[in-house]
């Protein structure tokens, strides 16, 4: 990625400069298709191009002044800068075009032979393996529009924008504004189509949908105050060979309850005409808010049967992306210090919209439970950094798409809805966006509206929660009296040393016993809500209460923190948290166990013994699938290496179990299905699977669609069941793109050195893998069972990772830093060989110093807990 960062300083000194009046933008993909030509060479004949042409309009405060364009391109034809023309190889670096003696009034044109991309930056181009449809989409964030087209790519330099694309003529093309008419006819077999002038927007949220897509369409309408029609017109699309799945009916219901949503609460009508949602292939990320042309991955248009926690997840993604409509499109942050300023609130606003105006109402518990443990992970690495982050280059922004920027900050703004009030919230956002449309913002100016409409102090709050790292902990403290009753409750907050900030917290602490019947439930009998500040609070409106058998605090998780159990609460949950009702109550008592486990405190083997126990009991479909994940990592990283094995069969025993009890066809017979294929080890276990694809066993009510089909094969090519002919076949059955990414995952997770040498080969030493199945030959070399297979990458990773961050680009080299970090190797040979790199290289990029030192305090984690659990065997013999 050499120059191609950007720097917080250059930005602001360009944005200081320079005011930008709009756009023009014309695009010519037809060299999409087609083998031969030199913007569309075949094999061998190096990358390839399409023709971008932009006319930039801008006007300059300091005429005589010196700045410049971005543009990633391979070659530039053409520079004119006010009428003058350019030499392209005096003025163009692979970067940046620079721009010298500039006028009050400035026009920019630039005709440039900009790269198709397979690795989803910039024009991602995807040839369909199942009928050979090609298909092309952009995806820019933070700064990948300069891929696309000559730009200034920095949030703050707003401009409307007007696009046209020529394309084969019967091909789909959209971008954010609707066709300015008919697309017109260019010779025989391409179109040319014009697009409406935008709104203000950044760079970073233009966008382009191009390709033979399968598009269907709805109609919103909603009657204003003022008593006009606001008229959206929706569109969803999907390839051609996925329309067969497609399922648009539900994706334009919760389209249309989400813009009811926003328009009841925020006041302020969607102001980017047509609202188009396109599944797009091979896509990085899970959705991007392009204003009136969001991008999705195109995983959400399901294959097969799924749990109802993959819709609920689906719908809280459309509508994370439709907050972003106003808190990020309409309102853009200045720099990507207040990327929170979008992402948080869109995070925030998603959960929120989905529980009150979708058929999903249990939103918070998943929010409790998964989006949170995100948080709580990123918030206790050496990386965590406050919500307003210090981003100082485009590089250090890209990794701050993290659980602080999301999760944390959607918390936060929970916590801060619970401080100031639902209606003082809503109308800070109110004026929030009346105040700043189309503009940019900071921190600031958030507050300042807060404060208005809170009546309160918002800076005290401010530095507490958004301008400092780190989770607190808060755990119970009681004592009793003679006869049973609580003499005092009081609630002890601790904060990390390297974060020693007590936040305050507005929590509710509930008292939970269990029933005198045969049933036993765990049922809350009182409950009372405190402000906790400082080392130690006291509640004293729970004195005098009957001695509980748990107290959990945070209940209805008010507040975003990690929470602990007293003796007597923790005895309770390991011998009764199956009998606990509320499943918000049962989430959040999950989470914290979970933390106890991560933290070194609870034995992985007593954790995987909880689930063993109370997972089948577990109603909440989406907190039984992460029970499962957490069970499996707790397994492969934190127990102790000598009881893997017994634990692993235990694991599979159990998930056998429960699939075999569940009811037919219902979502947990699914997710123990699954499950059970993940944790699957013994001789019994892999015939199972392997009648379950031959169709000669059989579960009642188990439908082994095809993506069930690769579920339960990659187990059995990993531990050598299934070899390459059977891969292959297949993927003979399932010849799409979907399939080929299981086909290259099942082959690399086979166990054989010369597998692992030429999987290690494809991602490392090649760049001709495209990112989706970079990921998946990824996913398939890191094999728990494989550990020793393995173990010769582990140096070869530190050897390689500088040149893989200087030569591909940032997408695929965090993907391979991450991905191929040898966790596996959880020694502490393996910690010290990785604080030797960390050591030896203190000068290098510090994103790719970042991602090793997150790997690296995650493996010194997981040796942590591998003592604690390893001291319970000690202890046992």
């Amino acid at each position: 990625m050499p120059g191609e960062n950007l720097t917080r300083d250059e930005a602001r000194e360009r944005a200081r400069l320079l005011s930008v009046e709009g756009y023009e933008v014309a695009l010519d993909v037809r060299s999409a298709i087609g083998a031969g030509s030199a913007s569309a060479p075949g094999p061998g004949e190096g990358r390839r191009t399409f023709r971008s042409v932009t006319t930039i309009r801008f006007r300059c405060a300091e005429p005589g002044a010196s700045t410049f364009a971005d543009l990633v391109a391979p070659s530039v034809t053409s520079v004119v800068l006010n009428g003058q023309e350019l030499d392209p190889a005096a003025v163009f670096d692979g970067a940046r075009i620079a721009l010298e003696g500039l006028r009050a009034e400035n026009v920019l044109t630039v005709d440039a032979q900009c790269a198709y991309s397979r690795t989803g930056e910039g024009m991602h181009r995807f040839a369909d393996p199942e009928d050979g449809e090609v298909y092309l989409y952009t995806q820019y964030e933070p700064a990948d529009a300069r891929r696309v087209f000559a730009g200034f790519e920095q949030p703050d330099l707003k401009a409307p924008f007007a696009f046209s694309v020529t394309a084969p003529a019967d091909w789909t093309v959209l971008s954010n504004g609707a066709a300015d008419g008919d697309p017109e006819p260019v010779g025989e077999s391409s179109a040319t189509w014009r697009f409406m002038t935008t709104q203000p927007i950044s760079t970073y949220i233009t966008a382009v949908v191009a390709g033979p897509y399968h598009i269907e369409h709805d109609h919103y309408r909603r009657e204003l105050p003022d008593g006009s029609a606001l008229e959206i017109p929706l569109g969803a699309l999907c390839r051609r060979s996925l329309a067969k799945h497609f399922d648009a009916d539900d994706i334009f219901t919760v389209t249309k309850q989400g813009l009811d949503f926003f328009h009841d609460h925020f006041d302020y009508p969607y102001p980017f005409g047509k609202y188009d949602q396109a599944f797009v292939p091979e896509y990085n990320i899970g959705a991007m808010e392009n204003p009136g042309c969001v991008t999705f991955r195109e995983e959400f248009v399901f294959r097969g049967k799924v749990t109802q926690a993959s819709y609920e997840h689906r719908a809280n993604v459309v509508l994370h992306e439709m907050a972003h409509m106003w808190f990020g499109d309409l309102v853009t942050m200045e720099w990507w210090d207040d990327l929170w300023l979008k992402e948080s609130f869109a995070d925030f606003m998603g959960a929120f919209s989905l529980v009150e105006a979708t058929r999903f109402t249990d939103g918070w518990i998943t929010f409790a439970n998964r989006r949170k443990s995100w948080a709580y992970r990123a918030d206790q690495l050496p990386s965590t950094h406050p919500v307003t982050a210090d981003i100082g280059d485009l590089e250090d922004a890209k990794l701050n798409f993290d659980g602080i920027t999301y999760a944390k900050g959607a918390s936060v703004l929970k916590q801060l809805v619970a401080y100031v009030g639902r209606d003082a919230f809503l109308e800070g956002a109110r004026r929030y966006f009346r105040r700043h449309a189309y503009g940019n913002t900071r921190l600031e100016h958030l507050l300042e509206v807060l404060a208005e409409t809170s009546g309160r102090d918002m800076s005290a709050w401010s530095r507490a929660w958004l301008q400092t790292a780190g989770v607190n902990t808060l755990t119970p403290q009681a004592t009793y009296d003679a006869e049973g009753r609580i003499t005092e409750l009081a609630v002890l907050q601790e904060a990390p040393q390297a974060h020693p900030t007590l936040r305050p917290h507005r929590v509710a602490v509930g008292l939970y016993r269990r029933e005198a019947s045969d049933v036993g439930a765990l049922v809350r009998y009182a409950r009372a809500e405190a402000d906790v500040a400082g080392p130690r609070t006291v509640v004293a409106e729970l004195a005098g209460a009957q001695r509980p058998d748990l107290i959990l605090v945070n209940d209805e998780d008010l507040t975003y923190c990690k929470i602990r159990f007293d003796e007597d609460s923790l005895a309770t949950l390991r011998a009764h948290l199956g009998d606990l009702g509320d499943p918000l109550a049962r989430a959040l008592c999950w989470s914290a166990l979970w933390n106890l486990a991560r933290d070194g405190l609870m034995p992985a083997r007593d954790f995987v013994d909880l689930v063993l126990r109370f997972a089948g009991r577990e109603s909440d479909i989406g907190v039984l699938q992460m029970l499962h994940a957490w069970a499996q990592s707790a397994l492969t990283h934190y127990a102790a290496p000598g009881w893997r094995e017994e634990g692993g069969r235990a694991l599979a025993e159990g998930a056998l179990r429960e699939l075999r009890l569940a009811a037919p066809g219902s979502g947990h017979q699914l997710a123990w299905a699954r499950f059970f294929a993940h944790v699957a080890s013994s001789d019994a276990d892999r015939q199972l699977l392997n009648g379950l694809l031959a169709g000669t066993a059989r579960i009642d009510g188990l439908d082994v669609d095809q993506e069930l089909r690769w579920t339960f094969l990659e187990p059995l090519a990993a531990q050598g069941d299934a070899d390459a002919s059977v891969i292959d076949a297949e993927l003979a059955r399932d010849d799409t793109a979907s399939g080929k990414r299981h086909q290259v995952r099942c082959r690399a997770a086979r166990p054989s050195a010369e597998v692992k040498a030429r999987a290690w080969a494809d991602v490392v030493e090649s760049d001709e893998l495209s990112n989706a199945l970079v990921e998946a030959t990824i996913s398939g070399l890191c094999q728990a069972g494989q550990r020793e297979l393995l173990a010769p990458y582990a140096p070869r990773y530190f050897a390689a990772i500088e040149r893989v961050w200087e030569e591909r680009s940032i997408e695929i080299a965090m993907a391979i830093v991450r991905g191929l970090y040898p966790s596996l190797q959880d020694d502490r040979g393996t910690l010290e060989m990785s604080q030797v790199w960390l050591d030896e290289h203190p000068d290098a990029p510090s994103a790719l110093r970042r991602l090793v030192l997150e790997a690296h305090d995650d493996l010194a984690r997981a040796v942590r807990a591998q003592d604690c659990d390893a001291k319970v065997a000690a202890a046992g013999t």
